[in-house]
């Protein structure tokens, strides 16, 4: 029986299994569906993908890349990042292994894994880390499977559809879609760009490093340490503007709305481009040569989202119709509602179950009812303001001291219902008067079945950490929890 399996082999993942080896912790298994670790990183790969969070800081805190080529990473270097963080957890790592099922069987649990050797694995704890970007989300489209060309999501990009001189469609206007249609233009593709939903968008300002700095990086750590400082503290204060202060939202704004008028000289495209709800209500995007794409002339936008396919012809919410050889749905993940929870059953049902109103938890990590399981990237433990990556290793610590509470506890960690309860109505209190819920738009930080903000955590990085700090332990029954071995009589191969 393995003490811990991590499902997931992405930055949330990696980073629990390296924080359990540096623990002491070395019987442990990561589970990833994938060929290859990267997670996000490794789906995404379409034209132009890169990060919006500065490269020297989305990375992890232990393993500083000073190599990072520019302000901002591309995707093919955090995934080759990523690999070789994953170099220490090779004997660890079981790639092609899909999650099939998890069950809470009295004291252990039973995983039943997929690909070229399945089987079951039976672990005393359970860490899912299987990000919240991992599904793509297909819009209900009238007529969407009737499209004739090539047609697919932008994490699942298929390099083979050529682009130069093609008619490219382009559904959406989200962080993958301002980074694609620049780089679409650039190829020759001649592009349709539906937009249903304008976005606040603020100078990118990225740019290469000199080889001196790189330099000065690999052999000044205190140097390459201080911009992490400096880059950490520069998105805690960007907090203020996304929760909804007036005066830093106010300023922020004024920063876009400058932004749009000098990249774009159309005022009826500007008006088009121009939000009407709240800053920070939708995620804040980043770009330099979005507008200026739109304004190329290689760009036909239509201010309105796809509505059907009909006759070979795609039919916009206005009534416009356009053709294209490629279509190409930039439309988001199924962040709210997570593949996985259909897959993890507790005492008491499944996650799914568990979650129908909204996803909840004790300190965005643990969950009523599912014993000795844990949550990275689950409940609002995202950021609209600062690294991810941070959230992550601060849960991972989370979970390091309680594997230790377990063992000393007798086997058994499980969350009090009162105590998931009090921290979500905490988040709903601190949640309540900020953009992401009274900023007049829809966000995918919600959970349309509720209105809940579900996804973000409602604070910043130093309070998660301090929160999360916090915790002594009270969050979990106490009594007797030495349970017995399962896999004694469940045939643990």
């Amino acid at each position: 029986m393995l003490d811990t399996a991590i499902v997931g082999a992405g930055f949330a993942g990696l980073g629990m299994g390296m924080a359990l080896r540096e623990a002491g912790r070395s019987d442990i298994a990561v589970l990833e569906r994938g060929a290859d670790v990267g997670g996000t990183w490794r789906d995404n790969t379409y034209p132009g993908v890169a990060c919006d969070v500065p490269s020297h800081l989305y990375g992890f805190a232990r393993r500083p890349n000073p190599g990072w080529s520019g302000v901002y990473a591309e995707g093919a270097e955090i995934q080759d990042y990523l690999r070789r963080a994953a170099a220490g957890l090779a004997p660890q790592l079981r790639l092609r292994t899909p999650l099939l099922g998890a069950t809470w069987a009295g004291a252990a649990w039973r995983l039943e894994t997929g690909g070229p050797d399945p089987g079951v694995t039976w672990a005393r704890s359970l860490v899912l880390a299987c990000g919240r970007l991992t599904e793509p989300r297909i819009p209900a489209i009238r007529g969407l499977e009737t499209f004739a060309g090539p047609m697919f999501h932008t994490a699942r990009w298929d390099h083979s559809t050529p682009l130069a001189g093609t008619r490219v469609a382009v559904v959406g206007t989200g962080a993958s879609a301002v980074q694609l249609v620049p780089e679409l233009v650039r190829r020759g593709a001649r592009v349709t760009l539906f937009q249903r939903t304008p976005a606040w968008i603020v100078p990118r300002e990225g740019r290469r490093y000199t080889d001196a700095e790189r330099h000065l990086f690999a052999t000044r750590p205190d140097e390459l340490a201080a911009l992490r400082d400096q880059l950490y503290l520069e998105g805690e204060e960007r907090y203020a503007s996304r929760s909804g202060d007036a005066e830093a939202a106010a300023a922020a704004e004024a920063v876009a709305r400058a932004h749009l008028a000098a990249q774009v000289a159309d005022p009826d495209l500007r008006r088009a481009l121009t939000p009407d709800y709240a800053f920070g209500c939708k995620r804040v995007l980043l770009s330099d040569d979005f507008y200026p794409a739109l304004s190329s002339g290689a760009v036909t936008f239509e201010p309105s989202a796809l509505s059907a396919v009909e006759a070979g012809e795609l039919v916009a919410a206005s009534g416009a119709r356009y053709r294209a050889d490629v279509l190409v749905l930039a439309t988001g993940f199924a962040s709210s509602q997570q593949p996985y929870a259909d897959l993890v059953r507790g005492e008491h049902g499944t996650l799914a179950e568990h979650w129908s109103g909204g996803m909840t938890s004790y300190a965005s990590t643990v969950v009523a009812g599912f014993p000795n399981l844990f949550v990275l990237n689950g409940p609002n433990a995202s950021l609209g303001h600062n690294s991810s990556v941070l959230m992550a290793e601060a849960q991972a610590e989370y979970v390091v001291r309680a594997l230790a509470l377990r063992d000393e506890r007798g086997g058994v960690l499980r969350v009090r219902p009162d105590a998931e309860k009090t921290y979500t109505a905490r988040i709903d209190e601190a949640a309540a008067s900020t953009p992401w819920i009274a900023g007049g738009c829809e966000n995918w930080y919600t959970d349309e079945r509720s209105g809940r903000l579900t996804l973000l955590w409602p604070g910043t990085v130093d309070a998660f950490r301090a929160m999360l700090r916090g915790s002594r332990g009270d969050e979990f029954d106490t009594g007797s929890n030495r349970p017995r071995d399962p896999s004694r009589t469940r045939g643990e191969p």
